[in-house]
This record gives structure tokens, C-alpha cells and sequence, in this order.
């Protein structure tokens, strides 16, 4: 029996290495784009391309079940994985990391889409996006509000080409409230846009945009893939896996 765990995440990587340690066979995905992670379990990283698809990987090397620890928006990957359990006929688990709340101090405007809240910025002088890699048409959005200027935080180099108005910050968290209280006030920013990931390593961003009163605008995670099971707690899900392994 063997755990297929797609992962990227502090989940993902904990889960990996509590179940390896309980003696539970696992490999471990991630697309590898920031870094590998230093785990003890068999590692893919890559993708899975390289070996003719997640349909075909599962079955090749005898998976049998997967267990999906992947970031809450990396809705594509999950797709894959639904339609690769369906196909090979084995589980399919889901662990989500559960999402942040509005607090009562805090001013939050929450949509769907980029595009729309980027289209809702048009009013804001300086703004923080924290919310991944941006597409050309989405980049165009905000290069037509004038006198705006953007701060971009990514862990990867953008893919685009930005405007003149948009600056480039490489960094991998997690972040202190110290490190992002003094970015925010260096740019004078007024708007933080950010996906509703969840988790301690970049909570930081909104604690801080509470006590500078700075607009928060957060995107809403997209609708998860359907699994057999999910979790939202890392205890539950190690010990559903323990007794099913075992």
C-alpha cells in the first residue's frame, strides 16, 4: 500500500513526514518551482508530465490512495486528482488548512474573481498584491489606473512583463508582523490584496493591515474538488491515514 501525497504546502510536508515516521509508504509531490522540500519519504518533483500523466503515475507505481495537501488554490491540480482516482479507482482525501476570518477591527471587501477585485482598486493609491502570479490581462488591469503604484510579492519571477508602475518583491515566507509593518509603511501602501489561504506563515500581512487601518481585498477560494473525506485538522487526518494503512 502505498500514499500518493500532493503537497507544496506546511501541510503537506507535515503530513508527510508524521505518516512517513508512523512507517506508512509515501510519495511525496511537489512542482518544485521555489524549492525541494527536505523530507525523508520518496519525493517527485516536477510534476508528473514526465511520467505520462497522474493517471498513469498512480498506476504505474501501484498508489492507492491519494491524499490532496496541495495549496487551497491550486484548484487544476486537484481536478487532476479526482479524475486520476476515479480513473485507478482508489481514494481520494482532502486536507484543507482552515480559512481566515474577518475580525471585528478589520476592513475587508471579498470577491470572486481577480479581475473583479482588481477592477475594484481603481481608487487606490499604492497596493500590496499578495495573491500569486498575475496574467497579462489581469497586470493590464491595474496598469491603466493612473497614479497608481503596485507592489508585487511572489516567491517565483512574474512570468509577464510589468508596468512601469508595478515593483517586483522576491520573497518566500513565512513573514514576521515586524518585516511586513515596515514594507507597508516603506510603500505607503493603502490597499492589501491577498487569496484567503489560510495558515500561520503569512498572517502577518493582515494583522498588520488591521492595526494601519489599511483596506483588505480577499479573494475567495475556489470551490474544492470533491474528496471522500477532508480534513482541517492535521491530528484527524494522521490518524484516519494510521488506521487505514494500518
Amino acid at each position: 500500500m502505498t500514499l500518493l501525497i500532493l503537497g507544496g504546502t506546511a501541510d503537506g510536508r507535515r503530513l508527510a513526514e508524521t505518516l512517513h515516521k508512523q512507517s506508512i509508504p509515501i510519495i511525496y509531490s511537489v512542482a518544485g518551482l521555489v524549492r525541494v522540500p527536505d523530507v525523508s519519504c520518496q519525493i517527485v518533483s516536477g510534476g508528473f508530465s514526465q511520467f505520462g500523466g497522474l493517471s498513469h503515475y498512480v498506476k504505474q507505481q501501484q498508489v492507492t490512495a491519494i491524499l490532496d495537501a496541495t495549496h487551497p488554490y491550486a484548484a487544476t491540480m486537484s481536478d487532476k486528482a479526482v479524475t486520476a482516482a476515479m480513473t485507478s479507482e482508489i481514494p481520494y482525501w482532502r486536507f484543507n488548512r482552515p480559512q481566515w476570518t474577518q475580525g471585528d477591527k478589520e476592513s475587508w471587501q471579498v470577491f470572486n474573481s481577480r479581475s473583479e477585485m482588481f477592477q475594484a482598486l481603481t481608487e487606490k493609491k499604492s497596493v500590496f498584491i499578495t495573491a500569486g502570479q498575475l496574467d497579462q490581462d489581469e497586470i493590464d488591469l491595474l496598469a491603466v489606473n493612473q497614479g497608481q503604484k503596485q507592489v508585487l510579492r511572489t516567491a517565483v519571477e512574474p512570468k509577464r512583463l510589468l508596468p512601469r508602475s508595478m515593483l517586483w518583491v522576491k520573497a518566500i515566507g513565512p513573514f514576521s508582523y515586524d518585516d511586513e509593518l515596515a514594507l507597508m509603511k516603506k510603500h505607503a501602501i493603502d490597499a492589501l490584496v491577498s487569496k484567503n489561504s489560510g495558515g500561520s506563515s503569512t498572517v502577518q500581512k493582515l494583522n498588520v493591515a488591521r492595526d494601519l487601518e489599511i483596506d483588505v481585498y480577499m479573494l475567495n477560494r475556489p470551490i474544492s474538488s470533491a474528496a471522500e473525506i477532508s480534513f482541517t485538522n492535521h491530528a484527524e487526518c494522521e490518524k484516519f491515514v494510521l488506521s487505514t494503512f494500518t
